[in-house]
């Protein structure tokens, strides 16, 4: 009986030496939490991003670029909604566009929505899971 209660006192006391005020530290410096890298909470890239992509699984671009067309065509929404998956690098002179990626070399803004447009309804629809 002496040994259990002895055991019980080393251990209580050994949990209330645990609890300090003290941060954990790791030889002069205290324990960080590092971020996970592309969590930019409160920046304008978090909040241009459309709401189906702050889902758990990460959506292809694919999918981003055909959220985009339930936006009003010709809006300067749908082209937001575009901008936010691929950003604009406009060129003064660009190529003919090959692919849904060179669309954002175009200058103008109505360029750029018709090359998206284009591009994005020609995807072959996804199955929703």
């Amino acid at each position: 009986m002496r040994m259990i209660l002895a055991v019980a006192a080393v251990l209580y006391s050994a949990s209330a030496f645990a609890q300090t005020e003290k941060p954990p530290m790791v030889g002069d410096k205290p324990l960080v939490q590092v971020q996970p890298k592309g969590t930019k909470a409160g920046t304008k890239e978090a909040a241009a991003k459309p709401a189906a992509a702050a889902k758990g699984k990460p959506q292809s671009v694919a999918v981003r670029l055909q959220a985009c067309l339930e936006i009003d065509d010709g809006t300067k929404d749908r082209l937001n909604c575009y901008d936010a998956v691929i950003p604009p690098a406009p060129k003064p002179k660009p190529a003919k566009a090959k692919g849904y990626a060179d669309c954002r070399f175009f200058k103008e803004e109505d360029e750029r929505l018709s090359c998206f447009n284009g591009f994005a309804e020609s995807i072959p629809k996804l199955p929703k899971n």
